[in-house]
């Protein structure tokens, strides 16, 4: 069974409270992915900022609803329990709890009318795809936004010279944490393609190895013998580890060739590029940061 939106899980979070004793939030969380039959991997899923599972951001965003409409009700931190309201709902038997049904309670519409003034475009758009949380569809927008930059990224890396791409590589390498800083971490050491090594960058700030890099702006994919060439120039300079970054992709030969043999060889293709570039901030940036904040319930506490 799917993941359900988290409008679903209203009237069952809400039916799991009725014997109207204190639950924690994670007991909640247990108890409903039985009712859902979610396997392992679906209760592992994750949001695409990779920080919370999708299933507890929507059952939080439920019980969050839940409480608005004063159903609900926090006991403490990560603890709540049903309502005389809530009772009385659940006595009503209804088919499903949703927004629309929510929008009864004073309570909840005046939580509805200040976040409209707020975010009220995110607001609609849940309305209508009753699907998605608010948060996920921050992260989705963000996504795609993303998406959009990697492309146009890579584009703008293709259009440039060899040479600026060899240098843009280690400048990459160096943000990474290789080396320290540009002027001791890279040395670009010959023309594009000599004897199949475009440079090298120091492991570490203290050099006690040296890692070799091949950069190669191409349009077709990259097979195994363009490989197979870079580890024999790493045997020529009695050295064990490599970076093959190209502006294309490789072949599934080629990915298992790199794999397969005793050197340390790491392959990263064009969409690998671009995703590293945005990360550590080469030629890009920022222009606009939002922070997602949550209630800190320790500061609450009184002693």
């Amino acid at each position: 069974m799917s993941i359900p939106d988290f409008q679903t899980t209203m009237l069952p979070l809400l039916q799991y409270t009725a014997d109207q004793k204190e639950h924690s939030f994670h007991e909640a969380a247990d108890a409903l992915s039985l009712i859902y039959h979610l396997t392992d991997e679906e209760r592992k899923e994750l949001l695409p900022s990779g920080r919370q599972a999708t299933f507890d951001n929507r059952l939080n965003w439920a019980s969050s609803y839940l409480k608005h409409a004063a159903l609900l009700e926090s006991t403490r931190r990560g603890y709540f329990k049903i309502t005389q309201r809530g009772i009385g709902v659940l006595q009503q038997k209804p088919p499903k709890i949703n927004i629309e049904f929510l929008m009864q309670f004073p309570e909840f519409q005046e939580f509805r009318t200040a976040r409209k003034e707020k975010t009220g475009s995110i607001e609609t758009e849940v309305e209508t795809t009753n699907a998605h949380t608010p948060e996920e569809l921050l992260e989705d927008g963000y996504q795609k936004i993303r998406q959009e930059l990697a492309q146009d990224l890579l584009n703008r890396v293709k259009d440039c010279s060899s040479r600026f791409f060899e240098r843009l590589v280690v400048e990459l390498l160096v943000k990474m944490g290789y080396g320290g800083s540009i002027k001791d971490a890279g040395d670009v050491i010959g023309r594009s393609g000599d004897e199949g090594i475009d440079g090298t960058i120091k492991e570490d700030r203290l050099g006690l190895d040296v890692i070799y890099i091949q950069a190669k702006k191409w349009e077709g994919t990259v097979g195994r013998p363009e490989i197979h060439k870079f580890v024999g120039a790493l045997y020529g300079q009695r050295a064990k580890k490599g970076v093959f970054i190209t502006t294309s992709s490789f072949t599934k030969d080629a990915i298992d060739y790199a794999r397969g043999i005793e050197s340390k060889i790491i392959l990263i293709d064009g969409r690998q590029l671009a995703e590293f570039m945005i990360d550590f901030n080469v030629g890009v940036s920022a222009v606009t940061s939002y922070e997602v904040k949550r209630i800190d319930g320790d500061y609450f506490t009184e002693i």
